[in-house]
């Protein structure tokens, strides 16, 4: 695998109707020879779909073999690390928000969690198949392909979603670094157990202890790629008890040891954090599901 190759990465803000409910809409494009392989990982996520232009990707969801994906890959919720790879492609990524998914999926969450599927067969994923054709068929224009797709959803904007409120009152208490357990999850949203088990389950794709140490431990993960000065130690979240908890963490959702992910080579994620920081001037939030998420780029598509 070869390292040294261009990339280009491009953010589009969708119309602010529709933004509520996806985390970001990007374009990666990889200029490698046509029979390299750029592998890496992604962490793990909310809901994403993605829309290829060029041979399609290879990818696994936690440890095992790459095996090969479909011009429109789609994945639920994920607890574990995205192992991937790709060829000379424009790749285009649309993130889906537990809002999002509650207004355009009707399928539970937990029944397509840490799975990919072939978008174009599975029905949960079939309102968002016009997206491959927009891809597909505007010969290559990006800028193009970003306004279509934004046009595209707004059409769908009035579409009903169910328990909207505490769907947006779980989002918002599962990136408080200060929501320390289950419990006090419960009593934020005002459910009992038994509830916010099959509210979280049918929205967000996990039970709630899982949810809030995925976020905990996406939080240490951001702390530390997003600050150079940070070392493991100096980028553990508040609500871990020592390291050891955070590298058990670690094991579990990445199926490596911190160690082992710092030493090896994130050709792809690395670029983007750079296009980023570039863009920004400063780093985003650190409690997103993945380091390509935000929403406050250049190249926003007007309302």
């Amino acid at each position: 695998m070869k390292a040294d190759f261009p990339i280009a990465v491009k953010f589009y803000r969708l119309s602010k109707a529709i933004e509520p409910y996806f985390t970001a809409l990007y374009a990666t494009t990889v200029e490698c020879a046509s029979d390299d392989l750029i592998e890496d990982c992604l962490h793990p996520e909310w809901a994403a779909l993605r829309f290829t232009e060029g041979p399609p990707p290879v990818a696994c969801i936690g440890e095992g073999e790459l095996l090969p994906q479909w011009p429109f890959v789609a994945n639920g919720p994920t607890s574990k690390a995205i192992n991937f790879g790709v060829t000379r492609s424009r790749v285009w990524g649309l993130g889906l928000q537990p809002a999002g998914w509650a207004k355009f999926i009707d399928e539970p969450a937990n029944h397509l969690s840490d799975r990919t599927v072939n978008g174009m067969d599975h029905p949960a994923y079939s309102l968002f198949r016009p997206i491959h054709e927009i891809v597909q068929n505007a010969e290559g224009d990006a800028d193009l392909i970003a306004s279509s797709i934004n046009d595209y959803l707004m059409r769908l904007v009035n579409r009903p979603v169910p328990q909207e409120q505490q769907i947006l009152a779980c989002q918002a208490a599962l990136r408080d670094p200060d929501m320390a357990n289950v419990a006090e999850l419960g009593e934020r949203l005002s459910m009992n157990h038994r509830s916010l088990e099959r509210f979280c389950s049918r929205y967000f794709g996990f039970p709630p202890k899982v949810l809030l140490r995925r976020q905990r431990f996406l939080r240490s993960l951001a702390q530390y790629m997003l600050d150079p000065t940070h070392n493991w130690s100096s980028a553990l979240d508040g609500q871990y008890f020592d390291q050891a908890q955070f590298v058990r963490d670690f094991r579990s959702f990445m199926g490596m040891t911190p160690t082992e992910y710092a030493e090896a080579p994130h050709p792809i994620l690395e670029k983007i954090m750079a296009q980023r920081m570039a863009d920004q001037g400063a780093a985003p939030e650190t409690d997103l599901p993945t380091v390509l998420r935000y929403t406050s780029e250049p190249g926003a598509i007007s309302e």
